[in-house]
C-alpha cells in the first residue's frame, strides 16, 4: 500500500477515486510517567515516554486506515494527515486520514 501526503503519487496516475478512510486510536496517559513528565517540564527536555506514546499511536492509525482501504479495494493513499485532540483529561485521540484511490 503506498500512503503519500501528496495528493498525486509521482510516476502513477491515479485510475479510480474510492473515497475517505481513516484510522484512529486513543491513548491515556500513565500516571507514573506524569510525574516524570512534570520533572522534564521543570527542567526542559524532550518527554521521551510521551514520544514514544504518540509515534505507537500514529502508527496504529495508520495501520487501521490501510486496512480499511485495502476493504475498499485501494492500493494507494493520497492526501494523508493527521490530527491529534484531548479527548478526555490525560487521553489524547490520533486521526489519520486520507483518499483511497486505485493507482496504476
Amino acid at each position: 500500500m503506498i500512503v503519500v501526503t501528496t495528493e498525486q503519487i509521482e510516476g502513477k496516475r491515479i485510475t479510480e477515486t474510492l473515497g475517505l478512510v481513516r484510522g484512529s486510536t486513543i491513548r491515556a496517559r500513565h500516571m507514573g510517567r506524569d510525574i516524570m513528565a512534570g520533572l522534564r517540564n521543570i527542567v526542559g527536555g524532550e518527554v521521551k515516554d510521551y514520544t514514544v506514546m504518540l509515534a505507537q499511536a500514529r502508527e496504529e492509525a495508520i495501520q487501521r486506515m490501510i486496512e480499511q482501504a485495502e476493504k475498499m479495494g485501494a492500493n494507494a493513499i493520497v492526501g494523508t494527515r493527521f490530527v491529534t485532540s484531548m479527548v478526555m483529561s490525560g487521553a489524547a485521540e490520533m486521526v489519520a486520514y486520507g483518499t483511497a484511490v486505485k493507482v496504476a
